[in-house]
């Protein structure tokens, strides 16, 4: 407790010197950048501390189940119940007083022949990320989620949600972000090699200077930095410390019967909202078809040999879960099927032309259909020894080693074929007798 009150304060005064450092100054964008690297590791140890005796890891015993997770956040009172309650048909203790629920409760969403799990947590406040009011284990279980659903309320200043968003921020969550397109390698020797393919904006005059005080500040001193884009210093921490968590979120504003249709207007036009009402039961809908688009499920059918497609059940996947390629179906449907495949012939969005054969690498969209081909008993007992087959099936046979000496041609002073006598002439002219 006394190592953790040590961390805080250093967090704590390191913030206050980012305070009193000009920002719009491109003279102090190195010192920030080494101030951002040595808070950003203090965090991480605060966070997971280390140590011969690590403790177990904090978090609600919730099952992954289904085939997305969204959780819940947000301040108490804001309606998280209520909304569990309406989508999911699972009941939650909702009330008038804040931290009516104290533990997760999941619920699932059976939504166009897929289900999704959504989780009720516990509201958070300011501070969650040091362990108030179990903002710790709220965080861990948002941190396994797909999709990070915000309960904002309306009636309220839009200061909750720049609060959330710091909290989530302080634990190595990014929110709406892609990371980074920056190569990073590290090395035995060699010293320290930057590059940049673009202009960069945000580093400051000396960009170089910038980048190997942050790595020595991590004690590397041999790796190899390419920035391809312009990133800034936060970009770059995040790609080192190798912790975070990206994950797409809808900031949902409820209550918005309690406003006018002005401000309902400005709320609805910010970028990934979308605003309700759980007590009065509006805009549901257009949430749960918001929430689909934002966790881009493909659903894929599939069909044997000479029959119509199954399209009861379909195998659902996701680029954050593996991937959408035919080889990520295979590991869906057996876990040997892949070892056994041959090609693929694929229906849909994602073909050229219907059917479109396909191998293992092919990306898929939603609502295709693909019959997958495996290799014969013999292709794949063959392919086992590591011998080779012809495209009909048959064992190629190894080519035959040819003699050199059959290889040339016939002499001119060859009689019967074989090899020239050596009359020696040539040698008692010259003398060597």
């Amino acid at each position: 407790a006394a190592a953790k009150m040590g961390i805080q304060e250093k967090i704590a005064e390191i913030q206050l010197e980012m305070a009193r450092t000009q920002k719009k100054n491109k003279a102090t964008e190195g010192h920030l950048g080494l101030l951002k690297a040595k808070l950003a590791k203090l965090r991480t140890q605060l966070l997971e501390p280390t140590g011969p005796t690590k403790c177990a890891g904090e978090g609600f015993d919730v099952v992954k189940y289904g085939d997305a997770r969204i959780a819940l956040i947000g301040f108490p009172s804001v309606g998280k119940s209520t909304a569990l309650a309406l989508l999911t048909g699972t009941e939650s203790e909702a009330a008038a007083y804040e931290f009516t629920t104290l533990t997760c409760i999941p619920g699932i969403i059976h939504f166009k022949g897929t289900k999704i799990q959504l989780l009720d947590l516990p509201g958070i406040i300011e501070g969650a990320a040091q362990g108030k009011g179990r903002g710790r284990q709220v965080i861990a279980v948002a941190k396994s989620a797909d999709l990070v659903l915000m309960m904002l309320d309306a009636t309220k200043p839009d200061a909750h949600k720049a609060v959330l968003e710091a909290e989530l921020e302080s634990t190595g969550i990014r929110l709406n972000k892609q990371p980074a397109d920056i190569y990073f390698r590290r090395k035995k020797t060699g010293g320290i090699k930057f590059n940049t393919m673009v202009p960069l904006t945000k580093l400051g005059d000396n960009p170089a200077d910038v980048i190997y005080r942050i790595c020595h500040e991590y004690r590397m001193h041999n790796c190899e930095v390419v920035f391809r884009e312009d990133a800034s210093v936060d970009d770059f921490i995040d790609l080192i410390e190798g912790n975070r968590r990206f994950i797409k979120c809808l900031y949902c504003y409820n209550k918005i019967d309690a406003i006018t249709m002005e401000e309902v207007d400005v709320l609805a036009r910010q970028p990934n909202s979308i605003v309700v009402s759980c007590h009065a039961n509006l805009n549901m809908d257009r949430l749960l078809s918001k929430m689909w688009d934002m966790l881009a499920l493909v659903r894929v059918y599939t069909r044997r040999r000479g029959e119509a497609p199954d399209l009861e059940e379909p195998s659902v996947l996701t680029a954050g879960r593996g991937g959408v390629t035919v080889k990520t179906l295979c590991t869906h449907l057996h876990k040997d099927l892949l070892k056994e495949f041959k090609y693929a012939l694929a229906w849909g969005q994602s073909c050229k032309h219907a059917p479109q054969r396909v191998g293992k690498d092919h990306e898929l969209m939603d609502e295709d259909v693909v019959q997958v081909f495996k290799k014969t008993a013999k292709e794949y007992g063959q392919e086992k020894k590591g011998k080779t087959l012809t495209k009909q099936g048959c064992l190629a046979e190894p080519k035959k080693e040819v003699d050199k000496k059959d290889k040339r041609g016939p002499s001119s002073n060859r009689h019967d074929g074989g090899p020239a006598k050596n009359t020696g002439r040539m040698g008692k002219s010259a003398g060597f007798a």
